[in-house]
């Protein structure tokens, strides 16, 4: 309908540029002479016959004559605007707002870019195994690991136990004590079981609210506390954090999975490792199924689960990003 009427307006300012550039004085009609011509002009010309509209009023709007016409009730809307030159030798069949469809090709642009956009391929040499072992090494407050944990916990929660995963951390901090902090009670929140890790870290995301999501997970507070003292002792988390001679350039050190980042050369947030080889894929779950179900001897049945492939947003919240906002990282 809006090509119809883009090519009927484009026609009728050729005809309009011709009737007002002829050199001569235009004759301008009344209003109560442009309702008359133009509701003759619609039922004799553009109507069905049988039916037909009345032009209630006809007032001046940027040098055109802006007709409001009230079409049958066959016809759905009630009142459209229309338009005829002053003279009433030009009928236009409707106004057109250029900001209103140059927004609306812009966001139907943006859609298609983003539904035709290619996701990251499952990587060909992906060693295989009968249950993936799946390590997603983040930094808790960098947002493009937020991001990423958006997208993998659908996946994860979709594998359940046909996959071995587990949340770990970079060897070093970017985002001062409440990451370190917010390392270790993730760390221990997961020595309760990965669901509520899961559980957790769903409502966490929303707007890092700690103590509240450990009540939704139903932590055991005690034995949170206890995991949190042992692992700051044994890694010196905080000791660390205090001695700047230990820190790793500018950032203090987390040392709880010093040995595999070493082992898989992580440096930054976020690494994926699937079976022992660091992997890339794109950050939206159904990019992150496909990689992570690459590594099955026999793929499951799950792997045909149908998640989102929309891109998550980096940081907290559960927005969207565009497509290709799944690149950066903290490092």
């Amino acid at each position: 309908m809006k090509k119809i009427v883009l090519l009927g307006l484009a026609l009728t300012l050729v005809f309009a540029g011709c009737s007002l550039k002829n050199g001569g004085k235009v004759t301008v009609i009344s209003p109560e002479e442009a309702m008359a011509k133009g509701q003759s002009f619609i039922n004799e010309n553009l109507m069905p016959e049988g039916s037909g509209v009345t032009v209630l009023e006809a007032t001046e709007d940027n040098g055109l004559y802006k007709l409001k016409v009230k079409l049958p009730d066959s016809q759905g809307e009630q009142e459209v605007d229309s338009y005829m030159t002053l003279d009433g030798k030009t009928f236009f069949t409707q106004g057109l707002d250029i900001d209103e469809i140059e927004k609306e090709r812009q966001v139907a642009q943006d859609e298609t870019a983003q539904a035709e956009a290619p996701k990251a391929a499952a990587p060909a040499n992906l060693d295989k195994s009968d249950k993936p072992k799946v390590e997603l090494f983040v930094m808790s407050y960098c947002p493009y690991g937020t991001q990423i944990e958006k997208g993998i916990l659908p996946v994860v929660e979709a594998l359940g136990n046909k996959i071995d995963f587990e949340l770990k951390f970079c060897d070093y901090a970017m985002h001062g004590q409440k990451e370190l902090d917010e390392e270790l009670n993730q760390y221990c929140v997961q020595q309760q079981g990965s669901n509520k890790l899961n559980i957790y870290l769903k409502c966490f995301l929303v707007d890092e609210d700690t103590s509240g999501c450990l009540k939704e997970a139903n932590i055991d507070q005690s034995q949170l506390s206890t995991c949190i003292k042992n692992t700051d002792e044994q890694y010196k988390v905080t000791a660390n954090y205090s001695d700047k001679s230990t820190w790793k350039g500018s950032y203090p050190t987390f040392n709880v999975f010093k040995t595999d980042t070493d082992k898989y050369g992580v440096s930054g947030s976020p690494t994926l490792v699937v079976n022992g080889k660091q992997i890339s894929s794109g950050r939206d779950s159904a990019s992150l199924l496909n990689t992570i179900c690459a590594a099955f001897n026999e793929k499951p049945q799950e792997c045909n689960s149908n998640l989102s492939s929309d891109t998550p947003s980096p940081g907290f919240g559960y927005g969207t990003a565009n497509s290709g906002a799944d690149a950066a990282s903290c490092n």
